[in-house]
């Protein structure tokens, strides 16, 4: 049974609040839930939860800021239980078309059941069902059949596709913020606020393909490679990727947030009738950035991430 109803994090001791939320989570039946009040969005709570529970919660923003965020956590009835659109996407690249074509977010958003994320999207789980299997009837192309391809194949395909796209483009979509902003700036006053972000967001896309190819790709890699060969000794213990996986799936969600902004700072990118080339052209960058790091997250959170996972915990049992 829960201990509390509700519970004010700013009150628990910084080192035992996430450990708190944990327990009374912990408690909770099938079907119950609590609320937790913060000073701050507690978003990286919910990539822990999500990390260490697995998908068997449901998260709800009760307040947003700017003060106070209130958050209703529970635990799915038994009942609920089932696919993500993350898991149907990543076994189906023809469903992950249907989900974007709804306006629903199977990368950082993926841990969804298909009744919430139908709810989100203003449609019926049954007109959302009928659509996936709709798509089952298009052909699906061996090569776009990403859940089976070896896993350090499928690293150095998001290294030299994805990670390549975020460096060659960090610099350009870079500049043409700066300097629509300086040129249409004091009429559009949203842009000034969309070229200082845009570039702190850039920076942290560079920053995370560092830290997966310095870090985490090579450990993969290496637990990949002990599987084929046990006798291969490799330079981490078994267990060691799962912390590294949890803090490049909170960035994503950080990600996935930042992207939603823009698109609200920018009315989803509607141009003005004054826009010059460069503005037209910074918004076509940002919307075919987005598309490509939708497609990049999906493929290590929904598939690259789980498996890695799965055959670390294989391993660390032998």
């Amino acid at each position: 049974m829960i201990t509390a109803a509700t519970l004010d994090v700013t009150k628990i001791e910084p080192r035992r609040k996430h450990p708190t939320i944990f327990e009374h989570f912990d408690e909770l039946e099938p079907g119950e839930g609590f609320v937790i009040e913060n000073d701050h969005d507690p978003k990286p709570l919910y990539y822990q939860l999500l990390g260490e529970r697995g998908n068997i919660f449901t998260w709800e923003y009760l307040k947003s800021g700017p003060q106070w965020w209130e958050v209703r956590i529970a635990k799915r009835p038994e009942t609920a239980a089932g696919e993500t659109v993350g898991e149907i996407a990543a076994k189906d690249i023809r469903k992950a078309e249907i989900f974007k074509q709804k306006g629903i977010d199977f990368c950082c958003g993926g841990n969804k059941t298909l009744k919430e994320a139908s709810e989100e999207a203003g449609i019926t789980e049954d007109e959302l069902k009928s659509a996936l299997s709709s798509a089952e009837a298009r052909p699906l192309s061996p090569s776009q059949d990403y859940n089976k391809w070896e896993l350090d194949f499928l690293i150095d395909y998001i290294v030299n596709t994805h990670h390549r796209y975020v460096k060659e483009n960090v610099e350009v979509i870079s500049g043409l913020a700066v300097k629509v902003a300086k040129r249409h700036g004091d009429v559009h006053p949203e842009l000034n606020k969309l070229a200082q972000s845009v570039q702190h967001f850039l920076q942290d896309q560079q920053n995370h393909a560092e830290k997966e190819e310095r870090t985490l790709f090579p450990a993969i890699k290496e637990t990949v490679e002990r599987k084929r060969e046990p006798s291969y000794r490799t330079s981490t213990s078994p267990g060691f990727i799962k912390q590294p996986i949890l803090m490049m799936q909170k960035e994503h969600g950080i990600s996935g947030e930042d992207l939603t902004y823009f698109r609200k700072l920018t009315n989803d990118y509607t141009l003005p009738e004054d826009a010059c080339n460069s503005y037209t052209y910074l918004f076509e960058k940002m919307k075919a950035f987005e598309e490509d790091l939708h497609q990049h997250i999906h493929l290590e959170n929904n598939i690259l991430f789980p498996k890695a996972l799965e055959l670390d915990k294989e391993l660390e049992e032998l």
